[in-house]
């Protein structure tokens, strides 16, 4: 039995949800271009502590969206997670959030789902996977052409999700791609399903060395107005 408290603000979507084992209880999420997960985050797990009838003290895990994705929006993700973890002397979960993205998704057993999320200009943070959600080709930041994947998919149908989709589609790409009907973003309750499964190996993470997926370092550019000749 279990109660887990899951995570995400990889992305301009901040979400939330809890779990009683791997059956979702109660969400909350808001998408915004403003980035409010410092504001919204803490109050977003209070509502869904009482949506569900519980108090804190009875999780038993927490898990977190690891990233890849936004620097900001990990950085609070896994200090409100680590602070729980610590304050609750309960569990981590990590998970990877290029997986938790395809876990909805059904596809035919010859496609494939690739989740792109935006990382700039034209560069992503990817991943591919096949109909079973196994992987495919590891995460990876990638400056996207239009010749993208076509070393691994083939002429296969590709499944494009996620808030760089329309980016890679701008190029005309070589692969054989599908496009979701709108931009799909990561979300808490999708992360349900493998976190339970970690659950169930006490698969968790040693709370005190634990860092976000950065995937590479964040770079800060100075406005140009400060930038001295």
């Amino acid at each position: 039995m279990a109660y887990i408290l899951h995570l995400d603000t990889t992305t301009k979507q901040c979400s939330v949800a809890i779990s009683f084992q791997d059956r979702i209880l109660a969400k909350k999420e808001l998408l915004t271009e403003t980035y409010s997960h410092s504001e919204k985050l803490h109050s977003f797990i209070e509502e869904v502590l009482k949506l569900s009838g519980l108090k804190i003290n009875q999780l038993n895990a927490i898990a977190i969206s690891k990233g890849p994705g936004s620097f900001t929006g990990l950085r609070i993700g896994v200090a409100s997670a680590k602070g729980f973890c610590f304050a609750l002397d309960i569990p981590l979960i990590a998970l990877n959030t290029l997986e938790t993205m395809v876990q909805p998704h059904t596809i035919g057993k010859d496609e494939y789902i690739i989740p792109m999320l935006d990382a700039r200009r034209m560069e992503v943070y990817t991943a591919v996977f096949d109909a079973n959600k196994n992987w495919i080709y590891q995460t990876t930041a990638m400056v996207l052409s239009k010749s993208s994947f076509t070393n691994i998919v083939g002429n296969k149908p590709c499944l494009i999700l996620g808030d760089g989709a329309l980016k890679f589609k701008s190029l005309k790409p070589e692969i054989n791609v599908k496009l979701t009907p709108e931009i799909f973003y990561p979300s808490a309750q999708y992360m349900i399903s493998l976190a339970w499964t970690k659950f169930n190996q006490s698969s968790f993470e040693d709370i005190a060395y634990f860092e976000p997926f950065y995937l590479k370092d964040f770079q800060a550019t100075l406005p140009k107005k400060n930038i001295m000749d």
